[in-house]
């Protein structure tokens, strides 16, 4: 970072400023008296008959010697009063100034004193929200590092092992290894998917091609994919959509991947035999969707985390129970992405997610799905 010196810095520029207002107040006075006030001296001396030449020159020479001496004084006064007065008021830019260059070596721990309640105090406000942003992000980058690491490291340990042991003699590439490695593989395809897909989330509110959808159609589109999971796991899906279409405002590539990740989500912590509930209601110009189902968990799920990149509600994180918790991460960010928000609560064993979008007028022209 340059250094900046003194008389090129902001408070040597205003005390520039300052000593130039002083040095223009002394020129203007200094006019004044030489050509309004000699003259009305002179006419004064005149009218008494007094000789006005010398007279005339003593008078300007005092006013100048008197002229420049408290030019000088108040030039003195009004650098120190500048000066001190400046720096308080520069104090909080002074403090931002030093806290960049920390901030800019990793530490976002450091915040601004409060400052006035002036445009340099909401500065000072706005700087100490965005440091608080970058921590919170870097705390973020930090987490979802070893997060990823503690994901990545399971599968390739397993395969890892496997291979050495095929290698060593103690297993044999009999059918049933190979579907270990490949289940391992698969695995570890799936969690490099969802990262990428978790990215293209965060970046989704700028490629958004928002159109009139159906939802309630689209819902049903993607269930038939689900079907046969469904059935596999023996639950019940209860549908309580409108009769109407439930149009609204969206992405459809983008909502087919929220809806396809609530399913998901919904199979992999639903006991087998129970139910899965899906409802659209339209209110307020908005067309409201949840989705319940029985909490199988233990403790209950924390409605306040399950949004949270790598959370899942099984705590010994075993592979029964989903993938790497990023499902509902993704659900978030292409929700927001949406202008929308996406909330979850778990009550009496039920636990429910839901989601508004803007409702679109009937007559509005729908695209093919």
């Amino acid at each position: 970072m340059r250094k900046i010196k003194w008389h090129t810095g902001l408070l040597g520029k205003l005390m520039s400023i300052n000593l130039l207002v002083v040095l223009c107040a002394m020129g203007i006075t200094w006019w004044a008296l030489d050509s309004l006030s000699a003259n009305y001296f002179m006419t004064l001396m005149k009218k008494f008959n007094i000789s006005s030449e010398a007279t005339n020159t003593m008078f300007l020479e005092a006013v100048h010697r008197y002229l420049i001496w408290a030019g000088i004084g108040a030039i003195v006064l009004a650098t120190l009063l500048s000066l001190w007065l400046m720096r308080r008021v520069l104090r909080p830019l002074l403090s931002m100034n030093r806290l960049t260059r920390v901030m800019a070596h990793g530490d976002f721990e450091q915040r601004v004193p409060q400052g006035p309640a002036d445009e340099i105090g909401e500065l000072a406000d706005s700087f100490n929200e965005m440091a608080a942003s970058l921590q919170r992000l870097e705390n973020l980058r930090r987490n979802m590092v070893i997060d990823v690491a503690h994901e990545l490291r399971t599968p390739i340990t397993n395969i890892q092992g496997y291979l050495e042991g095929i290698q060593d003699g103690v297993l044999e590439p009999d059918p049933e290894t190979l579907d270990l490695l490949h289940e391992e593989a698969v695995r570890l395809s799936k969690l490099v998917n969802d990262l990428i897909d978790l990215a293209r989330a965060d970046a989704a509110r700028f490629e958004m091609k928002t159109q009139p959808i159906d939802l309630a159609k689209l819902i049903s589109q993607e269930l038939k994919s689900f079907q046969s999971r469904f059935e596999q796991k023996e639950l019940e899906l209860k549908i309580d959509f409108p009769d109407s279409p439930a149009l609204v405002m969206a992405d459809s590539d983008k909502m087919r991947r929220v809806v396809a990740n609530l399913l998901d989500n919904a199979l992999n912590y639903t006991t087998r035999g129970a139910w899965v509930q899906i409802s659209l209601r339209s209110e307020n110009n908005q067309v409201t969707t949840e989705m319940a189902n029985p909490s199988s968990t233990s403790p209950p799920l924390d409605a306040t985390m399950v949004f949270e990149r790598f959370y899942r509600g099984e705590k010994s994180r075993s592979r029964q129970f989903g993938g790497a918790g990023l499902g509902l991460a993704i659900v978030k960010e292409l929700v927001q992405a949406h202008g929308s928000q996406v909330e979850a609560e778990a009550l009496e064993g039920t636990f429910r997610i839901r989601f508004s979008l803007p409702a679109v007028a009937p007559q509005a022209a729908l695209p093919n799905l």
